[in-house]
């Protein structure tokens, strides 16, 4: 065997894995502890296919494990997916027979690889990636050598790093010379409800590029809205795709706003430019298809009218699934199931860092300086939770049902009990108490403390200026806030002997900390209308310092307990997928880092599909056994 024979075989028995190996399983790297953080995102997806009209509805893989975004081949003989088998977050692409047999593992990086399409003769993929970049970028993958190779990341597409950069969604032209995708290259960071919403919304145009990665043009574009999901007419004429406002990319992924949203299917002569809308009225139309050269598929997302339907309107199929595709003759549909139920605390997910095992929790997590957890159980009510480390020996000490808060908010988590913080001590838990996120413009919330045992509940303030997430000094004899109105903005200091309030800064300011020296209060300034970043400033209001600059938004930001670094949340690298096909998020591309305290050395902590964020180290001395 030459070596080139002996290359192929050894990418080949790589290629032919079924179950990827978690990137953090090291045998000789012993384990610091356990990292907590936060995921907003499904829980379960299962691929299944039916007949066009619904019938005969199948799961297809026996051994289903998190899979999502499938795609078939041309001949309908396979079908690629994404798959989180190497651990919850870790997202590669793999591919099976029709009939759902002979998994086959495609891709193994840390990074995101996604939204996988295969070439007209099978022989190559083009997908998404993260990898090299940590932005999204469209691949191609030689199946049989290995072979790599980044189409996008290229001189000629390269972008101000720090504005939106992403590219989504290939598709394969049906005569193997083309591949679709949206991008967002050359947008600016815009926020929905301006200047109210801080999350991002996102406009797309789509482009083409040849296979070989050359003459990369954009063939559709329109100034304030998002067009997405690209796929060929059988001539390889055409490019369909879905068509709504940048400002409705928003709501199209919250459970409030998309009923309340709507696209169009539209597409385009690659040569010409000739435009045609294929649709008008109601629903969020995405996931358009030719199943010939008249006749597109699609998908209604959400809402009322949700379901699969036809330009034709030969035929509609009314269920609640995501990311269909049809078979080339159009008989079978391909799609995926997903769920939201809650995540256990202290679910294990797939670890970026081989000196910490990763585990979920709950939302704004904190360690007592003896090692007993407190967080917001927000997949219930939002009350205050403590337990150990390992998500044993649970207890409420703060009900938020018999708190006088409007039920329905509290089980959408826009009203609640929200970043509990412990006393150093470890004999009281501050948190804020009333209506969040956009309920705040009109809501109220105040200051709060209780016993570890859930007894002694008091009021630190009286609520006429909205106020919530306390830290508290070092010494104990202090607590951070901020308070919010259209009035007053800023961060407040609270001293608890004589309950007077000093204000330290009168910025759009939020989600103060404390370090456990005391020296410093971390927290996250709104900079403008659509960025917000990390910030540093002495208790007495000197030494103002910005640790970060991206011009994406930064937040969630956290001491470690040794003081030495800051953990907190970025979406500086944009959007991982086309933001209308997420599903009850908020800003679906945010990831942890993490960097010294004086803003130096920053480092990625996580890079899934999700959004990532509030991140807490548990050392392993808190783990051990007792």
């Amino acid at each position: 065997m030459n070596r080139r024979q002996l290359t192929m075989s050894i990418a080949a028995a790589i290629l032919s894995l079924q179950c990827a190996v978690p990137f953090t399983a090291q045998a000789d790297v012993a384990k610091q502890g356990v990292m907590l953080m936060n995921r907003i995102g499904p829980t379960s997806s299962e691929l299944f296919v039916a007949n066009a009209d619904g019938t005969g509805e199948r799961k297809l893989l026996q051994s289903s494990v998190f899979d999502y975004h499938p795609s078939y081949s041309a001949d309908g003989k396979w079908i690629v997916f994404t798959s989180e088998r190497g651990g919850l977050g870790q997202a590669d692409i793999y591919r099976a027979r029709a009939d759902g047999t002979g998994i086959e593992q495609l891709t193994k990086d840390p990074a995101v690889d996604d939204q996988a399409t295969l070439s007209p003769d099978g022989s190559r993929i083009a997908f998404m990636s993260t990898r090299g970049s940590l932005k999204a970028n469209i691949w191609t993958l030689d199946i049989k050598s290995g072979q790599l190779r980044n189409l996008t990341a290229t001189a000629r597409t390269a972008q101000d790093s720090g504005k939106p950069d992403g590219f989504f969604r290939p598709s394969w032209s049906p005569d193997g010379k083309w591949i679709a995708f949206s991008s967002d290259r050359g947008t600016e960071w815009r926020g929905h409800d301006a200047p109210h919403g801080w999350e991002h919304t996102q406009e797309l145009s789509i482009y083409v590029v040849g296979a070989d990665g050359k003459n990369l043009r954009k063939i559709a574009t329109k100034p304030g809205y998002c067009l997405g999901s690209p796929k060929w007419s059988p001539d390889s004429k055409r490019v369909v795709f879905y068509e709504t406002t940048t400002e409705e990319t928003w709501g199209a992924r919250r459970p409030e706003g998309i009923a309340k949203v709507s696209s169009q299917i539209v597409s385009v002569d690659i040569k010409s430019g000739e435009r045609i809308e294929h649709t008008s009225g109601p629903g969020f139309k995405v996931a358009p298809q030719f199943v010939n050269n008249k006749d597109i598929a699609y998908h209604i997302k959400g809402g009322p009218l949700e379901g699969l339907y036809n330009t034709t309107g030969s035929a509609t199929v009314k269920a609640q699934l995501r990311s269909p595709v049809w078979s080339s003759n159009g008989a079978q549909v391909l799609y995926e199931k997903v769920d939201f139920k809650p995540r256990a605390q202290n679910l294990p997910l797939y670890s970026w860092d081989p000196e910490w095992d990763y585990q979920y929790t709950d939302v704004f997590p904190a360690l007592s300086n003896d090692g007993k957890l407190v967080y917001s159980e927000k997949h219930r009510n939002s009350s205050v939770v403590i337990s150990d480390p390992d998500g044993t020996n649970r207890q409420v000490v703060f009900e938020v049902a018999t708190s006088g808060l409007d039920k329905t908010q509290s089980s959408r988590g826009l009203a609640g009990a929200f970043q509990p913080a412990w006393s150093p001590d470890g004999q009281w838990i501050a948190f804020g108490l009333g209506q969040w996120f956009q309920e705040r413009r009109h809501g109220t919330a105040k200051i709060m403390r209780v016993r570890r045992d859930g007894t002694g509940l008091e009021e630190l303030t009286d609520g006429t200026v909205h106020s919530g997430f306390p830290s508290y000094s070092a010494d104990g004899k202090q607590v951070v806030f901020r308070v919010y109105s259209e009035k007053e903005k800023g961060l407040r200091i609270l001293d608890l002997e004589t309950r007077k309030v000093r204000a330290l800064t009168n910025e759009p300011d939020n989600l103060p900390g404390w370090s456990p020296d005391g020296s410093a209060i971390v927290f996250t300034r709104r900079v403008d209308e659509v960025n917000f970043d990390v910030f540093t400033i002495r208790p007495d209001g000197t030494e103002l310092k910005r640790l970060t600059t991206s011009g994406a938004n930064d937040g969630h930001a956290v001491w470690t307990a040794d003081g030495k670094q800051i953990l907190w949340n970025t979406g500086e690298y944009g959007f991982r997928d086309e933001a209308s096909l997420y599903d009850r998020t908020f800003q679906p591309y945010g990831q942890n880092w993490a960097m010294n305290a004086d803003g130096t050395g920053k480092r990625m902590l996580t890079d899934s599909p999700w959004e990532d964020s509030m991140p807490l180290y548990i050392p392993a001395k808190f783990l051990a056994k007792k």
